[in-house]
């Protein structure tokens, strides 16, 4: 049996109908569509919980293996000065990380951060492509995995930006600070 445009169309219009008909406390109608109900600002909060941590569980890597590890990793790749930039990545992303973390100068712990994930970029991932993940193989050892590509950096680098172009959010100390800074200015 042949489906013709008519009956496509009337199919859909009928879906429309019956969305638009559904009442407002349906759940669908209430949650399917972004944003959600509510108070504006909370999608900051996972954003700056799993970019936070990130960052300081990179940086904390880096001073567990020894930073000696990770400036002769600089110096194999030929970046200049590697002692200065090995110990200045692993101080940004630790505080970097603390900082975004707090929701602490969202948008000043956001400009070393960002370097560092470009320089990351452009020096190692680039090469590799897009996908962070390659699956290689399996086999009872488990998961064996390629070489990352930039996705990953990508991500930290969007949610780095959203949260300096929408704010830190609730229980930040840049929320406390501009509700501190709008209650003195309208006190004036």
């Amino acid at each position: 049996m042949a489906v013709t445009k008519a009956v496509i169309a009337a199919n859909i219009l009928g879906v429309i109908i019956t969305v638009r008909s559904m009442p407002k406390t349906n759940f669908l109608r209430k949650f399917a569509i972004a944003p959600l109900p509510l108070p504006c600002g909370w999608y900051a909060l996972p954003l700056r919980l799993i970019v936070g941590y990130g960052f300081m569980e990179h940086g904390y890597a880096k001073l567990m293996h020894g930073p000696g590890v990770f400036i002769g990793i600089l110096h194999a790749i030929g970046l200049p000065f590697a002692d200065f930039f090995g110990w200045a990545t692993i101080v940004i992303e630790l505080l970097g990380g603390l900082m975004i973390l707090a929701g602490a100068l969202v948008p000043v712990a956001t400009i070393p951060m960002i370097v560092v994930l470009l320089v990351a970029t452009f020096t190692v991932h680039l090469p590799n492509g897009f996908s962070s993940i390659k699956l290689m193989s399996y086999d009872a050892a488990g998961a064996h995995f390629g070489q990352p590509g930039y996705e990953t950096d990508m991500l930290y680098l969007a949610a780095l930006i959203a949260l300096c172009i929408g704010g830190a959010g609730p229980l930040s100390l840049d929320g406390w600070l501009s509700r501190r800074r709008k209650s003195i200015n309208g006190s004036k």
